[in-house]
């Protein structure tokens, strides 16, 4: 991403360039794609250097004008989005990210990198809460994000919007109420690592009934490979099933595959590598001992923050 500052050209530079970390959190979680993100801030940035010193000089408050700009860029794609995706190869899943200490934005592998690129992880951006985000309407992730997650008051909210605070207040309480349908009690980390340990440990022996018991009956795999690498288009349903379908990739693996544990959007995770490239992430939703989820990303464009390391 291209630095948005300009030497000398703005008094108040330092605390407008602050505000960009803020910005990539913020339409990061919108969109569900780093990329996309960080195209949405490049465009922020460039309103606000089209705009003359006296238009400038004339915002109050900057930090405001570049989260209201950011946010209504966002709600634009996002309405377009739904008919993007009706175009798209197989499911869409949004992009995975390594632990923020294995990659810096736009410099894949790099060691420094300004950490305004980079994502805060926290429980909004892990892949379960993104998937049930992508359920929402526009305006309901909108809503929600901006009052539940980034703490905008409704009247805040209802002013980048376009609709009134009691409408906004309707919009989160619903989008709200999505996301409660879908948790599952919290699971601890070390917990979870440890059903992802062993998942990978059945899966490489390739024990079906290890693999079964770590599996949810009622669990689902989703792969997204974007139509650019090979993988399964509609989703398993059910743990025999998955762990089958898993056992049948092992038998496949080549010799130059290794899974490694990863930290996918701030869980437990897996990675493959071929000849030290990563070119699959799994990521897992897990309660208790068991797998409810696993989400395949395929697609090579999603992959191009992870380390080679």
């Amino acid at each position: 991403m291209t630095n948005p500052s300009r030497p000398g050209s703005d008094p108040a530079l330092s605390m407008i360039i602050s505000e960009q970390r803020q910005l990539i959190n913020l339409a990061y979680r919108l969109l569900g794609s780093l990329a996309e993100a960080e195209d949405v801030v490049q465009e922020t940035y460039a309103r606000w250097y089209a705009m003359s010193s006296q238009q400038r000089d004339a915002i109050a408050s900057p930090g405001a004008w570049l989260t209201t700009v950011a946010s209504r860029i966002c709600l634009n794609l996002l309405n377009s989005a739904r008919a993007r995706r009706e175009t798209y190869v197989g499911e869409w899943i949004p992009e995975p990210l390594p632990e923020h200490t294995e990659w810096a934005s736009g410099q894949p592998g790099g060691a420094t990198a300004d950490p305004a690129d980079r994502v805060t992880l926290d429980e909004s951006v892990n892949l379960a809460f993104l998937v049930v985000l992508e359920s929402m309407t526009p305006a309901e992730r909108v809503a929600f994000i901006l009052h539940d997650v980034f703490r905008y008051s409704f009247a805040e909210v209802a002013e980048i919007v376009g609709r009134s605070p009691a409408a906004c207040r309707q919009l989160a309480s619903s989008a709200r109420r999505r996301i409660h349908a879908s948790q599952a009690p919290a699971t601890p980390v070390a917990q979870q690592a440890g059903v992802v340990r062993a998942f990978k440990t059945a899966w490489e022996a390739k024990d079906i009934d290890a693999l079964i018991g770590l599996l949810d009956p009622d669990a689902t795999a989703i792969a997204d490979g974007g139509g650019l690498a090979i993988t399964f288009l509609d989703p398993i349903e059910g743990g025999e099933q998955i762990a089958h379908a898993w056992l049948e990739i092992a038998h496949r693996r080549p010799g130059n595959m290794t899974y490694l544990e990863r930290t996918v959007n701030g869980r437990p995770g897996l990675v493959a590598q071929q000849d030290g490239v990563t070119v699959t992430v799994f990521a897992f939703d897990i309660a208790g001992d068991r797998i409810k989820h696993i989400w395949v990303v395929r697609n090579p464009t999603k992959l191009r923050r992870w380390t080679t390391a």
